[in-house]
This record gives structure tokens, sequence and C-alpha cells, in this order.
């Protein structure tokens, strides 16, 4: 072998020997990503399975209560029932992960779900706490993975009722949400289908607000495993939308979930 031939072996060795590095650092760097998006998804998995599991126990030791009345007894059995349904496909999300397949997004109608939600909701927000829910027209068609979708808001909804602990209201809206952010000439205004949950709890100060999408950040003290927003935060990022958060001590929270259109993502 000639000294050039040698030096050209050399060399395409090195380069292969470099590609290969740079194809495990990449595998590396994609694992770790991944674990990364499955650790935040998973932050407030205990969260929503408490709030699931306190509303069954709800329902059946209000059963226990009641049982000398069948009207009450079934709706409350009902009610429990759902709960652990919801809980089922929880699980089945959990195991979706865990086998790195995709979540199952697919085009939705908002108002539908959260009409299909609403009696659960109201439940689960408990006696002293009204949910009002107002559904807006013309919203189009979104991508939503509707199980991920029932835990995302569920979560919104405890976290409203936790803030008034003597009761209030809270307000569930959807509209059409045209996002006019973009500077002109850049890219052209996205459509969202918009979900905005609204109370007038307690309210956050701005050094709270700033932790609350962190996963496993919690202000129930040690019993908390978080608020559950992180996850959701994940969540919505999956599926190409948003999570916005407005809160001021003594005012309220406004939580804003924006899906992305079917139009936007054509």
């Amino acid at each position: 072998m000639t000294n050039m031939a040698f030096q050209k072996e050399i060399l395409l060795q090195s380069k292969a020997e470099h590609s290969g590095r740079d194809e495990a650092a990449q595998q590396r760097e994609r694992a770790m990503n991944r674990l990364a998006s499955l650790g935040e998804m998973t932050s407030g998995i205990t969260h929503d399975f408490r709030n699931l599991l306190a509303i069954i126990e709800s329902g059946l030791r209000l059963a226990e209560q009641k049982a000398h009345q069948p009207e009450s007894v079934r709706a409350y059995i009902a009610a429990a029932r759902e709960g652990v349904d919801r809980g089922v496909e929880l699980t089945s999300q959990l195991l979706t992960f865990a086998n790195f397949k995709e979540l199952e997004v697919q085009a939705s109608d908002l108002n539908e779900l959260v009409k299909s939600f609403e009696a659960f909701l109201k439940y689960g927000a408990g006696p002293r706490t009204r949910v009002m829910i107002e559904i807006g027209s013309g919203i189009p068609r979104c991508l939503i993975d509707p199980s991920l979708f029932d835990a995302a808001v569920l979560n919104l909804v405890l976290n409203a009722r936790d803030s008034m602990p003597n009761g209030g209201e809270i307000w569930i809206k959807t509209d059409r949400f045209v996002e006019t952010a973009s500077p002109p000439g850049q890219e052209p205004p996205r459509t969202y289908a918009r979900l905005r949950v609204m109370d007038r709890g307690c309210g956050m100060p701005s050094e709270i607000l700033q932790k609350v999408l962190d996963p496993f950040f919690t202000t129930k003290g040690e019993n908390g495993t978080g608020m559950g927003l992180g996850q959701v935060h994940a969540t919505m990022q999956m599926v190409g939308g948003h999570l916005r958060i407005a809160s001021e001590r003594g005012t309220g929270t406004t939580v804003d979930l924006l899906f992305p259109s079917i139009e936007a993502t054509a």
C-alpha cells in the first residue's frame, strides 16, 4: 500500500469512527430527550390518580350514607364508576408512554369534549364550588388526545377549587383564538381552539407563578405531589399547543389551553 493510499485508509477509518460516535451521541441525546419528556408527562400522574381516587372514594362514602335512597345511591355509584373508567384511560396512556408509542391525537370538537366531561367536573368540584360552563361558537376542530384532555382539565378545575377553600365559582369557557403576536411579514396568524378555566380564588404571587410549570413543584405542603400544571404544560406541547397562565394574589387565576386547529396544522 502506498503512503497516499495508507493515509486515505486512515482518513476513511477515522471518518467511520467519528460517524459512529456521532450516531451514538445522537441516540443518547434522543433517549435523554425522551426521558425528559416522559418525566414531565408523568410528574403529575400521582396527582391525577389521587384526584380520581378522591372522587371515587367520595362517591362510595356518600352512597353508604344514602343507602336508604336508591336514586341517590345510583347517581353516586355512576360517578364513582366514571372515575374508574377515566383512571383506566389514564393508565392506558401511561402504558403508551412506557412503550414509546405515539399519543392518540385526533381531530376533535372541543365543545363536545367539554360537554361530555361536564357532569364529572361538577361532581368532582364538590358541593361548595359551582362549575359554570360557557360554550363558544365558530370554534375550529383541533388536535387533542381525549384522555389526556380529561386529565388536564380535571387538574385545572381541582386546582381552582383548592384555591377557594370557602367555595366559589369556576368558569370554563371555549372560544376561537387567533394568535396575532407575530411581527408583520413573519408567520401568518395561527388559529386555535381555546379552553379557558378561571377562578376568583386566592391567586398566586409572581414568585410562585414563575415556578408552577416546573415538574414536582407544589404549594400544598409535604403531601403535595405537584400542582399538575407541569404535566398539563408538557401535554399541550406534545400536541403542538400552548398553556398560558395569569394570576395575581387575591384576584384569582386564569389558565388558557390553546389547541392547534386542523387548518393551522394541515
